[in-house]
């Protein structure tokens, strides 16, 4: 038997989840090179942990088109909800591992980063851009009642939380000189990272 065909209204939906997914790969591949390349100057692990966390979104947005991809099928589209839920919760936890190592090495060594101005315009850029982003994934999740593209609207949400914790610790060093403020604004996203991570393996996504 043929798959039955998929209602234009959905197929619209997918094609618009599709665009957003083109555009998050897009932002997010140049957010994370700008991020990494001014942390490695700066010695920024909040810069740094943010590119890496820019990478992760790269590869929810792969994720997010492979299960578009096959909308029209609901077999599939339900085993990929599955697996792209898995794969979105697994980059969470390794992303708060790495995280949290690195900002409480720095903590025990005491190593200051240098105020980054690109890391500055960076997150602010960021700030703007990631809340727009979400709540436009979050509304194709809601139509097509996808648990996979919720839980890369939440990731996409959290994207825009670490923009203002980043923004806050980079502005903190430049005009204060508090060390202390990147590896401590890297350690408040562990815990969010972690429980990020775990909803989404468990399925358990807020829309």
């Amino acid at each position: 038997m043929g798959v039955n065909p998929i209602p234009l209204h959905r197929d619209a939906l997918a094609r618009r989840g599709k665009r957003l997914e083109y555009f998050t790969i897009a932002w997010n591949t140049a957010e994370a090179l700008v991020a990494i390349f001014a942390g490695i100057l700066a010695g920024s692990i909040s810069l740094l942990g943010f590119g890496v966390d820019s990478f992760i979104e790269v590869a929810s947005g792969g994720t997010l088109l492979w299960r578009m991809s096959s909308d029209a099928d609901e077999i599939k589209r339900e085993q990929r909800e599955i697996i792209a839920l898995r794969v979105v919760g697994a980059c969470f936890l390794i992303l708060a591992i790495y995280v949290g190592f690195e900002a409480v090495d720095d903590l025990v060594l005491k190593q200051p980063p240098k105020p980054s101005a690109p890391g500055i315009v960076l997150a602010i850029a960021a700030v703007f851009v990631m809340p727009l982003l979400s709540r436009a994934k979050r509304r194709v999740s809601a139509e097509l009642k996808s648990a996979a593209m919720a839980a890369d609207a939440a990731q996409t949400r959290f994207c825009a939380y670490l923009s203002f914790v980043l923004l806050a610790g980079l502005t903190l060093n430049a005009a204060f000189g508090f060390w202390w403020a990147d590896p401590m604004a890297a350690l408040i996203m562990v815990p969010l990272l972690a429980k990020e991570g775990i909803n989404s393996l468990q399925g358990k996504i807020c829309c």
